[in-house]
């Protein structure tokens, strides 16, 4: 089953890209290409809806 998430994607003033999950509290990352952001982003995800499974 996919689930699909809106990510708001930032540029920080040192140049970093930055990633964030709304629906996701606490689930953010960033990197210095938008190509690793999207592969962080993702195992960001994946963790976070991983530990939500377990909370329940």
């Amino acid at each position: 089953m996919s689930k699909e998430f809106n990510v708001i994607i930032e540029r920080d003033s040192e140049g970093y890209f930055v990633a964030s999950v709304p629906s996701l509290p606490g689930c953010h990352t960033q990197a210095k290409s938008l190509d690793e952001l999207m592969e962080r982003i993702r195992e960001a995800i994946e963790l976070c809806l991983e530990v939500e499974e377990q909370i329940r």
